[in-house]
């Protein structure tokens, strides 16, 4: 099997930012129903988001494939300036497009 992210470890990132998002739902809305405003749905529970396993592979593959990515083009760059060694600013350079191709 390839090298791959701890599921687990992307799994707790994921509930990491679900938690945070929470948060500043509940806040949002507070700030909305203590100017007065009815809002339809404001009474609805805060139900746990979570993610099946199939979905969280999914994500570890793809963040596998992107650093991946990121590390080739990176290497690249360096190589190019005659180095053997990648840097930050290699990566800084290819960052962008990296970013728009995925």
């Amino acid at each position: 099997m390839e090298n791959t992210f701890d599921q687990d470890l992307i799994y707790a990132i994921f509930k990491v930012i679900w938690s945070k998002k929470a948060i500043e739902r509940e806040k949002n809305e507070d700030g909305e129903t203590s100017k007065g405003e009815e809002r339809a749905g404001t009474s609805k529970k805060n139900r746990p988001t979570s993610a099946n396993s199939n979905a969280v592979k999914l994500s570890c593959e793809l963040l596998r494939l992107f650093v991946t990515e990121a590390v080739q083009r990176a290497a690249t760059i360096a190589e190019a300036e005659g180095g053997n060694k990648i840097e930050a600013t290699h990566l800084e350079r290819i960052l962008p497009q990296l970013l728009l191709d995925f």
